[in-house]
């Protein structure tokens, strides 16, 4: 179960690190900015809207690869930015509340290549 969570929480400060690469100013004012999971069928804007960070500035589907690299020509993840207007991607199993637990575990191996999407939001 311990290895789960921290598997989890590795998943999420990935996509935190991908949100604060995809915006030059790395958010503004004197709040921290937040990470959600993104809704697959709604658009980033509506789930940051949502919040008490209301203003989207990225909508990311992030993948990390197992095991240690043994290259440096070996891809070791992927992303995408969909941008925040719209839902993108509606495949329910990018959506990580909707997904089943061991979603997470199968990553590459499964049938939709083991993308989860987050919504990066700024506190306005």
């Amino acid at each position: 179960k311990q290895w789960y969570q921290r598997r989890v929480r590795g998943l999420h400060a990935a996509a935190a690190a991908a949100c604060r690469g995809s915006v030059t100013s790395g958010g503004e004012g004197p709040w921290g900015n937040a990470v959600m999971a993104k809704e697959n069928t709604r658009s980033c804007n509506d789930v940051c809207g949502a919040t008490d960070y209301g203003k989207c500035d990225a909508d990311i589907a992030i993948q990390g690869m197992a095991g240690k690299a043994q290259n440096y020509d070996q891809g070791l993840g992927h992303y995408y930015n969909y941008g925040c207007e719209t839902p993108g991607n509606t495949n329910v199993l990018f959506d990580e509340v909707k997904a089943a637990d061991d979603a997470i575990l199968e990553g590459i191996k499964s049938n939709y290549g083991g993308y989860f999407r987050f919504c990066c939001c700024r506190h306005i």
